[in-house]
């Protein structure tokens, strides 16, 4: 049996995909994973908040919750990559401190910043379609989901499909420029 300590050094990409919901990050994220060379894990945030038990949350007890679910995912993703493991992580940048949390636990040039664009008639389309979310709910998150302005690679949902978007972002990681967007923002902050 192969001793772990023999298993080589190396910090996990993390591909991270920020947009508002509806704005199409899980299907991109379904797409990718199906066609990069590497393995990837696909880690996405409605997971951790769906592993959560059933019990009822008081209503002023929630803000907390959620805090600690986001603070969580957050780690397990930094974990992840730290473990040498590729990631791709669909993320809601709707809170500050979200990315400045992610900003403090990530190496950043080991992140491709991934913006996911959707124009608003299209993501309240969508959440109609979907009937699983309130209705108006991205339209309210696209001005802070993107306040930070800066990313690797940026991917229209309304003019480019989930499997158009992935290509894009494939074909972008090889030659990756440095610094990072998350190598500035970190350097910004």
């Amino acid at each position: 049996m192969e001793h772990l300590s023999s298993v080589p050094e190396r910090q996990g990409l993390v591909i991270f995909l920020n947009g508002t919901s509806s704005s199409g990050k899980s299907s991109i994220a379904a797409e990718l994973v199906r066609m990069l060379d590497e393995p990837y894990f696909h880690m996405p945030v409605d997971v951790f908040h769906a592993m959560r038990s059933p019990v009822p949350i008081e209503p002023g007890d929630l803000d907390t919750v959620l805090h600690r679910t986001w603070r969580g995912y957050h780690r397990a993703v930094a974990g992840m990559a730290a473990a040498g493991n590729n990631v791709v992580v669909d993320h809601v940048l709707s809170a500050e401190w979200r990315l400045r949390d992610c900003l403090s636990l990530f190496v950043p040039e080991d992140v491709v910043l991934v913006g996911v664009h959707c124009p608003p008639e299209e993501l309240e389309r969508r959440e109609r379609e979907r009937a699983d979310r309130p209705t108006g709910l991205a339209a309210r998150q696209v001005t802070q989901v993107h306040a930070h302005g800066v990313y690797d690679i940026e991917c229209d949902t309304s003019r480019w499909g989930p499997a158009e978007c992935a290509r894009r972002i494939k074909d972008f990681l090889p030659g990756r420029p440095r610094p990072t967007a998350f190598e500035r923002l970190r350097a910004a902050a």
